[in-house]
């Protein structure tokens, strides 16, 4: 278990919602959807933000940082608004680029997939509001500062940089290989954990880079640009139907502190 805590600070906590069930209602370690729980507040991407969330963290959660629009990233967005739509005293807040905010309103809150809820109150007032980011730009999404830039997938995708001045996170999203991305990370003076895709087996190479992802190889040449040393690497986005195979295929590339990141898990820095 990957886990690292500043003596007399309070810990960043970040989770993998799970998103597949077994027969017995259990959480498995499949990935299916993505989302990423930061100190019970915060959400990164949406995928199974309606069916995975404690209670308590229904209370909680109230922005959603939007990394792309792809379904598996999106998909029960609509449902855990509607499940709120009339208990809720503020707005849920989508950050997300000008770009992704278009495709959401066009495409998914378009009023036939599913209401458009920025243009909706219930009594106490709007129920979800748009608060758009520009890449290369800080914002602030509740205790967090935040750094996005663009990387390189099929639909405009941004990874970031995340802190809440202790402690500072790397979080690629859905990338093949990328530029921006490093960039940004060598410059911040310190990471204490880096997020990053790994989402096909080295066999699916020419798959995984029509679809711009990563494979355990791929990656392996990816992190050669990574200046910093001695943070813990969490791998995610496997897909469920090669999980084992890629598995063990990162296992064997021996990088110091990688593993795949334990859906579930509450990791601490």
């Amino acid at each position: 278990m990957l886990f690292f805590r500043k003596k007399n600070l309070t810990p960043v906590k970040i989770q993998l919602l799970p998103s597949t069930f077994d027969a017995s209602g259990r959480a498995t370690q499949e990935q299916r959807l993505s989302c990423y729980l930061i100190d019970d507040t915060v959400a990164i991407d949406a995928g199974s933000i309606a069916i995975a969330l404690s209670d308590e963290q229904h209370r909680t959660v109230r922005d959603i940082i939007i990394t792309h629009p792809h379904m598996d990233h999106i998909a029960s967005l609509p449902i855990f608004i509607d499940d709120l739509f009339g208990f809720l005293e503020n707005p849920i807040r989508i950050h997300a680029t000008e770009e992704v905010i278009d495709i959401l309103e066009r495409d998914v809150f378009n009023w036939a997939i599913y209401p458009r809820f920025s243009e909706l109150k219930n009594d106490r007032g709007p129920v979800m509001e748009y608060l758009p980011f520009k890449t290369g730009v800080e914002f602030k999404v509740a205790h967090l500062k935040i750094t996005a830039v663009n990387v390189n997938h099929i639909v405009p995708t941004v990874g970031m940089i995340i802190s809440d001045e202790k402690t500072t996170l790397a979080f690629s999203s859905d990338t093949a290989e990328t530029e921006e991305f490093w960039q940004l990370v060598n410059r911040t003076p310190r990471i204490d954990a880096l997020l990053i895709e790994a989402s096909f087996p080295d066999s699916l190479a020419s798959l995984a880079e029509a679809s711009r992802h990563f494979t355990p190889a791929s990656l392996n040449r990816e992190l050669t640009k990574l200046n910093h040393k001695g943070m813990d690497i969490l791998t995610v986005h496997l897909k469920p139907a090669y999980r084992d195979t890629v598995v063990k295929e990162l296992k064997a590339l021996g990088i110091p502190k990688l593993e795949v990141m334990e859906i579930g898990h509450a990791y601490e820095w």
